[in-house]
């Protein structure tokens, strides 16, 4: 049942905020309607504008977010008092486009979307690594394209947060499309220069792709040092593990990784970009 109180914060929130608060979704195919679950409560109820818009005011998570975040919401203060404050009708949005969705939603009363807009992540450089890698063993075609195995002999890295060198031994189970687009899947181990060391577990995924020529030539160690790396994207993600309590955010880190690869030397070279967002 909607007492007064609600009724009388009803016109408060706008529907721009109603939909950004609830998941819409069909819970079976063969149903008609959709239901909506709500983002602070996890609630789940048929998707009705008016029964959504009451039950947020009478949402005690919601409540609470906009009590933490700006205590002097009138929202808030209707649902709590029953008693309207003056303000400015709100403008519903009429485009919910990914700009808004980043922004926050604008001309509206709430506070809960425009307290939580979605952060637009940056990167900064934060280490770079240089391997040496033995000759690649074929493994031969397979369902997936042509699998070879390249093992690693040594490297070096060095980064805001260490230094250090590349254990031997690691390696890359590179899977090679018909396009010669290859997929990266290496798995090797960090040393640090501390003393004692610390060791960290390193997972590396990603794709080596451009035009075919380009990537023929990478194929020629008597060409690679030519190719413009320009000319080819080498992009991969990294993931970390240790358990050295010195390095333990490198466990919840997130990095890109931008590529090269030398002829002469054998080697690739990689620099990695944190995210910071």
């Amino acid at each position: 049942m909607i007492t007064n109180q609600f009724r009388i914060g009803m016109g408060r929130i706008g529907d721009g905020d109603i939909h950004a608060a609830f998941v819409e979704f069909r819970a079976k195919e063969s149903d008609k309607c959709l239901s909506a679950q709500c983002y602070y409560c996890q609630s789940v109820r048929a998707k009705n504008t008016s029964r959504q818009r009451a039950h947020l005011l009478e949402c005690p998570a919601f409540l609470n977010a906009m009590k933490e975040h700006n205590p002097d919401n009138p929202i808030l203060h209707e649902a709590v008092n029953g008693t309207p404050t003056q303000h400015t009708p709100a403008k519903t949005p009429k485009k919910r486009d990914l700009d808004t969705m980043i922004s926050g939603f604008q001309g509206s009363t709430s506070s809960a979307p425009q307290t939580f807009p979605i952060p637009k992540p940056s990167l900064e450089r934060d280490f770079q690594m240089s391997v040496q890698l033995n000759p690649k063993i074929s493994v031969g075609p397979g369902i997936w394209g042509q699998r070879n195995w390249v093992s690693f002999i040594s490297g070096h890295w060095n980064g805001r947060w260490g230094k250090g060198t590349v254990v031997p031994g690691g390696q890359d189970s590179q899977l090679i499309a018909p396009d010669l687009s290859t997929h990266i899947d290496a798995n090797y181990l960090l040393q640090t220069h501390d003393h004692p060391p610390a060791f960290i577990a390193v997972k590396t995924d990603g794709w080596r792709v451009g035009p075919r020529d380009v990537l023929e030539k990478l194929e020629d160690p008597s060409q690679i040092d030519d190719v413009d790396p320009k000319t080819y994207s080498f992009r991969v993600y990294v993931h970390m593990e240790t358990g050295d309590t010195r390095y333990l955010h490198l466990n919840t880190g997130m990095w890109i990784g931008s590529g090269v690869r030398r002829g002469t030397e054998g080697s690739c070279a990689v620099a990695y970009f944190c995210s910071t967002g």
